[in-house]
């Protein structure tokens, strides 16, 4: 089997992917705009060939380098990043190459626009916010007119929780189509809810490998827009409501042989034309692993390797591990450059360094969403994560 994997050293993590796929026979073929020299050396040696371009934004440069590997190495099987920035550009690379093992052109809109994902969301009966996909002032004026302030506005097609705002009042909206950006925009009206994510991975048939959930108590929105501290954790039980939608979702989704993150609202208050108290609601799907190093939450939290995982659904359309076994709840709690912390980082792993399993100063390019300088940390229960959160995240 013949796999190209664009980007392996982006989340520095990641080779683990292409290290689980050679593990399992695959000739491993990346494609990168890092120099071979620079990359970690665990990523070089999970490779059989890697192809340098100048960048992975120049279309001609990266179908020129798998033209190159077809050509070398015979036909491509697979070709995939686990990246939500490039799943058009893989899907173009797919239909261009008939690459039929992932999404290619005529499909890809229902997983990466989130007007399209409404209809799906439909099919699985999984409802969703009221929407309405931006036009003019007068045309958004009248969908607010139903729904109430504040509303949320949001690329259709956008990457986590880039250029979204929340508009809380008519000045708001004046400023926003004042200024209105060059892409199709969303308008979905507020839900105050907590968000919660079904995460896994899937079979050819959409049937579930591997599941989990993460609980995410501030809005990812706010987060981003107001720089706050993030803190979220894998839960060690998936609600039974929360699994039920998640799975439903996952068979009504293009979602065939992947890794998915599907982000899911719990409403906190009732809204009347909305729902009640409790009820999940679908946000969004992104079907790739959640950002950053939650893969290696993942791991952390059930002691497993969602790598190899992976790499047995792309080989053997089946998982092979304890999917019973889920005896640790993963907190990750990351600070920002700048603020005051009423602790050290001597203090911190002096308190939790048994419990610690991973400290990384994040790249710029996820700092956003991510924050700075993020802590990872296992616990038997989700008080004692949710004490180390308090315990990394506390101000003077």
């Amino acid at each position: 089997m013949n796999f190209i994997f664009l980007s392996p050293n982006f989340p520095k993590t990641y080779w683990h992917f292409t290290q689980s796929l050679k593990n399992n026979g695959v000739t491993t073929l990346g494609i990168g705009d890092c120099p071979y020299e620079a990359l970690d050396p665990e990523c070089r040696n999970s490779l059989v060939e890697y192809y340098k371009v100048e960048s992975l934004e120049n279309y001609d440069e990266v179908y020129r380098a798998v033209a190159f590997f077809a050509f070398k190495y015979g036909k491509i099987d697979w070709l995939e990043t686990n990246n939500e920035y490039w799943l058009l550009r893989d899907a173009q690379l797919r239909t261009d190459f008939n690459i039929t093992t992932g999404l290619q052109n005529d499909r890809i809109d229902g997983i990466k626009y989130k007007s399209r994902m409404k209809e799906f969301y439909a099919k699985a009966g999984v409802k969703t916010a009221r929407y309405h996909l931006v036009t003019n002032f007068e045309e958004g004026m009248a969908f607010i007119s139903q729904v109430g302030y504040p509303v949320i506005v949001k690329p259709d097609n956008g990457v986590g929780a880039a250029a979204t705002y929340k508009l809380k009042n008519e000045e708001d909206v004046k400023a926003f189509y004042a200024d209105l950006p060059p892409v199709q925009y969303i308008m979905e009206e507020f839900i105050n809810g907590t968000i919660v994510s079904y995460d896994g991975i899937c079979d050819s048939n959409r049937d579930i490998i591997f599941e989990t959930s993460h609980y995410f108590p501030d809005p990812v929105m706010d987060i981003v827009n107001e720089h706050l501290d993030l803190w979220y954790y894998s839960r060690k039980e998936i609600p039974a409501d929360l699994k039920d939608a998640g799975r439903r979702t996952i068979k009504a989704f293009e979602s065939n042989s992947r890794f998915f993150h599907c982000e899911f609202f719990v409403l906190n208050e009732d809204k009347e034309g909305l729902g009640k108290k409790g009820d999940i609601f679908g946000l969004e799907v992104n079907m790739r692993p959640p950002g950053g190093y939650s893969p290696d939450m993942m791991n952390y939290a059930n002691d497993i390797d969602v790598y190899q995982i992976w790499a047995d659904m792309v080989c053997f359309d089946k998982g092979r591990f304890d999917p019973e076994h889920r005896p640790y709840c993963c907190m990750y709690a990351s600070r920002r450059r700048g603020n005051t912390y009423a602790h050290t980082h001597e203090d911190i792993y002096a308190n939790f360094g048994a419990s610690i399993l991973m400290y990384e100063e994040m790249p710029e390019v996820l700092s956003g969403a991510m924050g700075n300088f993020a802590y990872m940390a296992r616990f038997p229960s989700e008080e004692e994560a949710m004490a180390f959160a308090d315990y990394v995240l506390k101000k003077n």
